[in-house]
């Protein structure tokens, strides 16, 4: 089964009331670890990369062939896009000549009229390819490849005409952050998430910085038109304190231990049964079958 876009999964999300997990990938690790999981769940996927990761991947291009290679080589049968997170203007352009089947155009942080503008464009350019395509209205908190969002509120009206320009999914900031989530948060403004649901009629909308949440506000923001989440920085701490745990246990130097394909294997088994678990928790584990 060859890389799909986005918009089928979301849409029947959005109707099943379930959320499709966006995981981040950084190497070869998490898309095998990642795409066994969406195997093994029976749930459809996506494969998230940020521009950062891009570039440490050594660029767009090597990531396409990358994931494709590793998809087919499994024989995975589940739905799986492969999907720009928070791209700038020329990211996206170049993504979709690179080959990904999702983007995503983060113009959050251009005055309205300007991200506007460079949506309408780029959702058009998108479409054209048979990409589906992500919008953001509204910064999310905490630091995401460098770029520090205050995370405010997005305003239901901007959302409003996002959508209309008729973009797949559409990402709206109601207090969520990325990075680990802080002890004094206030937690998810499910009013905003109400409003922004209804003003835009239905479209399949995105929480970003997924991790840490806790399951009850998760469930209740897939019951209010949530139908994408994404995830990284939970993945990132389970795959450390796994490799810690086999470094701090002496295994690196027993035998062959040093070897980083088993130096690697407990993180990337730590990343597999967490995507399986969120997947559960989101309620998209065996929509595939």
């Amino acid at each position: 089964m060859a890389l799909v876009s986005a918009t089928e999964m979301l849409n029947k999300a959005h109707e099943g009331h379930y959320a499709v997990g966006a995981f981040n990938i950084n190497n070869m690790e998490w898309t095998k670890a990642i795409l066994l999981a969406a195997e093994e769940a029976k749930s459809p996927v996506m494969l998230g990369v940020s521009e950062g990761a891009a570039k440490y991947m050594c660029g767009f291009k090597t990531v396409v062939a990358m994931v494709k290679e590793i998809h087919d080589n499994l024989g995975i049968t589940v739905p799986v896009a492969l999907h720009l997170d928070h791209g700038s203007y020329d990211g996206a352009k170049a993504c979709i000549e690179a080959g990904f089947t999702s983007v995503m155009f983060d113009g959050s942080h251009y005055a309205f009229e300007e991200n506007l503008e460079k949506s309408k464009e780029m959702i058009e350019l998108a479409h054209s390819k048979g990409l589906s395509i992500e919008c953001e209205v509204g910064g999310i908190g905490g630091e995401e490849d460098g770029v520090t969002s205050m995370g405010e509120l997005a305003d239901p009206q901007e959302c409003k005409t996002i959508a209309e320009l008729g973009v797949d999914f559409l990402a709206a900031g109601i207090g969520n952050i990325h990075g680990k989530y802080p002890a004094n948060w206030a937690g998810l403004n499910f009013e905003r998430l109400g409003e922004i649901q209804n003003v835009t009629n239905g479209k399949p909308l995105v929480l970003h910085g997924g991790s840490g949440i806790p399951a009850d506000q998760i469930a209740k923001a897939i019951s209010l038109g949530v139908s994408k989440i994404n995830v990284n920085t939970e993945l990132q701490l389970v795959f450390a304190a796994a490799i810690r745990e086999y470094i701090e246990a002496g295994k690196d130097t027993e035998g062959k231990g040093y070897d980083p394909r088993k130096l690697l294997k407990p993180g990337a088994d730590a990343i597999k049964a967490k995507v399986i678990a969120m997947m559960e928790e989101f309620g998209s584990a065996g929509k595939a079958e």
